[in-house]
């Protein structure tokens, strides 16, 4: 009996011994389970107020919505600039457009588009492949670093992160703050907190009556055509005497069948519009 009593004890001891050393796993369980369930509620939060801001977003730019009866509902925004381009004018990598506007919103261009799906450029991008975007029906922001930085460049990539048919970038030289392009319009304003952006936005963004090639793609290349992590850089220099006309308004370049002369602006491949 004696024995057996001590057996007992002793187990007894050695399951005491054993739950002491576990309690340190079981406590690391418990904490590690509370932080899991801070961050899940930390990002519904965020997650929440994202959804409320574009909420609020999307109700105050509700009379900027195209319809039958208001195909550009951007001719209601004070400032706006439109332009007649034609579409499909291609050019090749090495060649430069002489652009008429600062930024471009219109015209030839390279036959590979910018990535435009919520982009935000952290460097200025050869204008070229920035108007084909334009052609999809994207809308691209540009912005003066030297007079939009910190919390209003944070502004404008909350407009743009996670939104398709969006790209920001910085445009050197610049003359406004920022500056709103879609296909044949433009908006230049002074502050990052000016409504009109958002109504641009609204009113142009995949508006299927503003661009040229609704239903175009808007992802990234790859392949050696465009890398959205290292894009051709932007060409502050003024176009040289060898660079491809405007054709405002026209038709492709080039003569009947599609053959264009040497050096001169290609036919828009087939798939690459």
């Amino acid at each position: 009996m004696t024995h057996r009593k001590s057996s007992t004890s002793g187990r007894g001891r050695r399951g005491a011994g054993v739950a002491t050393r576990s309690a340190p796993w079981g406590m690391a369980v418990v904490l590690l389970v509370a932080v899991a369930v801070a961050v899940a509620v930390g990002l519904a939060g965020c997650g929440g107020a994202q959804s409320q801001v574009d909420k609020q977003r999307e109700a105050a730019t509700a009379g900027f919505a195209p319809s039958a009866a208001n195909p550009d509902p951007s001719r209601q925004i004070p400032g706006v600039l439109i332009k007649p381009y034609k579409g499909g004018q291609h050019v090749k990598p090495t060649q430069r457009v002489a652009y008429d506007q600062s930024p471009p919103f219109g015209g030839p261009h390279d036959a590979f588009w910018a990535a435009c799906n919520g982009v935000v450029y952290p460097r200025a991008v050869r204008n070229e492949n920035m108007v084909h975007s334009l052609e999809h029906g994207t809308v691209w922001i540009a912005y003066n670093p030297d007079r939009v930085t910190g919390d209003a460049v944070r502004a404008l990539t909350g407009k743009v992160e996670g939104q398709p048919y969006t790209m920001l970038s910085p445009y050197p030289g610049l003359t406004s703050a920022v500056s709103l392009q879609s296909w044949g319009h433009q908006l230049a304003v002074d502050t990052v907190g000016d409504p009109r952006i958002d109504q641009f936005l609204r009113a142009l963004r995949q508006n299927p009556n503003t661009h040229p090639e609704v239903g175009a793609r808007c992802d990234e290349l790859g392949g050696g055509h465009f890398d959205q992590d290292n894009p051709p850089p932007f060409d502050p220099r003024p176009p040289g005497p060898d660079a491809v006309p405007m054709q405002s308004g026209a038709g492709p370049v080039g003569p009947p069948g599609g053959q264009p002369p040497p050096g001169q602006i290609a036919p828009a491949p087939i798939g690459q519009r």
